[in-house]
């Protein structure tokens, strides 16, 4: 991709899963890459794998605004000037809305909703003073047809695309760009998680499948191409949209 080489990126929840093939991409094209987690060895294994760049790994609970603050920071002191924030970090626990509590939606928006927020908060204003920079908010196609058994993650997913779609139109004048990607049902270490093994998960991915146009589930390489699109010079033009990568599962 155009335009990416020597650029600065933090890459949040990027030890695992769709967040370390983003930070595997983006160090491929160029960028240097601050890998914001807080399983630090997941996240220093997918910084040794990067090769011919700067990856560091950061300690970071992005539902903690002070740690975000002093992160971004760092960051800052350590690379330079931010051009690519990428808000990936999610967690979730499927279970009937009705069966939930208040301290489980806490989390489930601690993580998903006010993460991101707290990420745009503390870089956004420095791209604003450069007169540049992206943002690539990894959402989910939960957000965009409803999900049973997720109610309150799509409902932060959901969320965080409208606000996307938001600060995109407050900040366009200052050449920041805002996009969300929504990935479709994946092959993550975190769904391994929570589906668990047997029966049961063997069914429920055969019928996530059957729905798939493409007829198989996503794989976490399936995303970086899009993030790093979004965040070059070829998507310089491309601002406030929610794009779907799911196989063709939800063509709205």
């Amino acid at each position: 991709m155009r335009g990416l080489k020597g650029k600065t990126a933090i890459v949040t929840g990027g030890g695992q899963g769709i967040g370390r093939a983003i930070v595997l991409r983006l160090a491929e094209e160029g960028c240097n890459v601050a890998l914001f987690d807080f399983k630090p060895e997941a996240a220093q294994e997918t910084a040794k794998s990067a090769k011919g760049v700067k990856v560091q790994v950061y300690d970071v609970d992005v539902g903690d605004r002070a740690a975000v603050d002093a992160a971004v920071a760092k960051v800052g002191s350590d690379f330079g000037p931010i051009w690519l924030l990428v808000n990936n970090a999610g967690w979730d626990r499927p279970m009937p809305f009705l069966k939930t509590d208040r301290d489980l939606w806490d989390k489930i928006i601690r993580v998903n909703l006010y993460g991101p927020l707290n990420m745009h908060h503390a870089v956004c204003p420095g791209m604003v003073e450069r007169g540049g920079g992206r943002v690539v908010n990894i959402a989910s196609d939960a957000a965009r047809v409803g999900t049973s058994d997720e109610a309150v993650y799509s409902a932060c997913k959901g969320g965080l695309i409208a606000f996307t779609k938001s600060v995109a139109r407050e900040l366009a004048r200052k050449n920041v760009l805002l996009n969300a990607v929504c990935p479709g049902p994946t092959n993550t270490p975190m769904m391994q998680e929570l589906l668990g093994a047997g029966e049961h998960a063997v069914r429920w991915k055969d019928a996530m499948v059957r729905g798939i146009p493409l007829k198989r589930m996503g794989e976490p390489e399936d995303y970086p191409g899009i993030v790093a699109f979004l965040a070059s010079d070829d998507g310089g033009f491309i601002t406030g949209q929610a794009i779907s990568v799911s196989g063709g599962m939800n063509m709205i």
